[in-house]
């Protein structure tokens, strides 16, 4: 029997508290007045790249997202890394937010159970909040270590350049006031300025590389990738040294299947091949060959500039990439080199997905390696098969002074490699 005395808006009320009962959790709500499901939220905090935890006053685990297990802070509902957790304990006593840069143990690789020697520690910026007063703190952890690397890169990087510029600047400044002294010696004047026109040419083409290895490294946007022939890209590598391996007496022999493709910017894949083909020539005696090799290995295509020269030390191989690392500085200064160009190889073939790699030996030439992801017009298309009736280029036939390359499609590098 229903109460007479009941108004009409306590149904209402009523039936709208049974459906209040009825809504799922939410979050609180912020100055919009929206609320958020919390089946959302827990979404929202896995696919954070920020590494988040949530440790109760006894730090316990209450919540970790996978970013956090990715860097190795929790097992079970403990947190593994001292350093993370005395931020927090330190939150949970002074009661103030906290920030600070930790660097964390590597995490192993899978499927090792260790991480391997060459392994870097994982740089974070941790901040801490305190969750109310029921000792809950926050840990937010983002992953600040390519940014200190490319920052301490800038650091080397600007001081290199400044002592690389200081060379050939000091040695103008120097040969200017030998001209100015031999004003009245025409030949001491003339042998000046030759060595005046050599430096500044040094210079400029010192501050010509370093821009564009800064354009390499990301201070302009990187070109649309298209497709390219693997054919013209060593044409025009060859081109634009022909007239140094002309006076060196050098032969140049293309090997291979140039009939390959690979995805990515032709001008700067030019650039590489010929910054290697560069080296081949300049560190090679009078009258050896130099051989460019392309074969296709699976979906890489692979481009090898061998040569017969000088070779280099094993102690010097892990560090020829390097910015201005040269491993026979006097000769560097006698053929211009800057100590560049392998650089800017390295930093060309990565930004095309590929790698680089070198074998040398000292007195019995070198092999630098290319390898690229391999583009084909058509996905079932594969490699040209070898052609059993070319043995391979003539070692008499040589670029220089020819216009003519000597081929094979052998799918064989040159010698050495």
């Amino acid at each position: 029997m229903s109460n007479p005395d009941a108004s009409p808006a306590e149904p209402a009320r009523t039936a709208e508290q049974r459906r209040s009962w009825r809504r799922p959790s939410v979050a609180q709500s912020d100055e919009t007045g929206l609320s958020l499901p919390a089946k959302h939220l827990r979404r929202l905090v896995s696919a954070l790249p920020s590494g988040v935890l949530v440790l109760t006053a006894d730090d316990e685990v209450t919540l970790a997202n996978p970013a956090a297990r990715a860097m190795g802070l929790v097992a079970g509902r403990e947190v593994t890394v001292q350093a993370v957790l005395d931020l927090a304990r330190r939150t949970r006593e002074a009661g103030v937010s906290l920030d600070g840069e930790l660097d964390l143990p590597p995490v192993p690789v899978a499927p090792l159970t260790r991480p391997r020697p060459d392994q870097e520690v994982l740089a974070v910026r941790a901040r801490t909040r305190p969750l109310g007063a029921g000792g809950l703190v926050a840990v937010i952890l983002d992953d600040v270590t390519e940014s200190r690397r490319v920052e301490a890169v800038r650091r080397d990087f600007v001081a290199n350049v400044s002592h690389e510029l200081k060379t050939p600047v000091g040695a103008l400044h120097v040969l200017a006031e030998a001209v100015q002294a031999a004003s009245d010696d025409p030949v001491a004047v003339r042998r000046f300025a030759d060595r005046m026109t050599h430096e500044s040419a040094r210079l400029a083409r010192l501050v010509q590389e370093i821009i564009h290895l800064s354009r390499l490294q990301g201070a302009e946007p990187r070109p649309l990738p298209r497709p390219v022939p693997v054919g013209n890209v060593l044409a025009e590598a060859v081109d634009r040294n022909r007239l140094a391996a002309q006076a060196a007496g050098i032969s140049v022999a293309v090997i291979g299947n140039t009939d390959a493709g690979v995805l990515g910017d032709e001008s700067q894949l030019v650039t590489a091949v010929a910054n290697l083909l560069e080296n081949a020539v300049n560190y090679s005696p009078r009258g050896t060959r130099v051989g460019l090799g392309v074969r296709g290995v699976g979906d890489t295509v692979e481009i090898s500039v061998t040569d017969e020269g000088i070779g280099i030390a094993e102690k010097d191989l892990e560090r020829v990439f390097e910015r201005f690392y040269r491993a026979d500085p006097a000769r560097s200064r006698q053929t211009g080199g800057t100590g560049l160009g392998l650089a800017i190889v390295k930093h060309i073939v990565t930004n095309h997905g590929g790698s680089v790699g070198v074998w040398s030996s000292e007195g019995a030439g070198s092999t630098f390696t290319l390898r690229l992801p391999a583009y084909w017009e058509d996905p079932g298309e594969q490699a040209e098969p070898p052609d059993p009736d070319v043995e391979g280029a003539d070692p008499g036939e040589g670029i220089p002074g020819t216009g003519a390359w000597p081929m094979a499609r052998d799918g064989q590098t040159p010698a050495g490699s």
